[in-house]
């Protein structure tokens, strides 16, 4: 059974920090990546990461978030530092799996709020 599991969300002050993480399993991701939600809004990529190590961030989080993997243990994580009101969403691993397509975990609230 192929899964992602998050952990890590929460409530912090603008200007703080979050690290969220994503446990992959069930099988091999040759990417594997964050996206967000906000409330009215679309779905957005917010970085991603091959198992090479190429990473990709939105402009908006840029030197701001760090996304890497430990592709042994097949996680992923995204340091989330100087945090704005407007990354407030829930935010959600994404996996593409070789040879099986695209995989979702179940969400996590990031809230940035004084």
């Amino acid at each position: 059974q192929v899964q992602l599991v998050e952990s890590g969300g929460g409530l912090v002050q603008p200007g703080g920090s979050l690290r969220l993480s994503c446990a992959a399993s069930g099988s091999i991701f040759s990417i594997l990546g964050w996206y967000r939600q906000a409330p009215g809004k679309q779905r957005e990529l917010v970085a991603s990461i091959t198992s090479g190590g190429t990473s990709v961030y939105a402009d908006s989080v840029k030197a701001r978030f760090t996304i890497y993997r430990e592709n042994a243990r097949n996680t992923v994580y995204l340091q989330l530092t100087s945090l704005k009101s407007e990354d407030t969403a829930v935010y959600y691993c994404w996996g593409h799996a070789t040879g099986r397509g695209d995989y979702w975990g179940q969400g996590t609230q990031v809230t940035v709020s004084s």
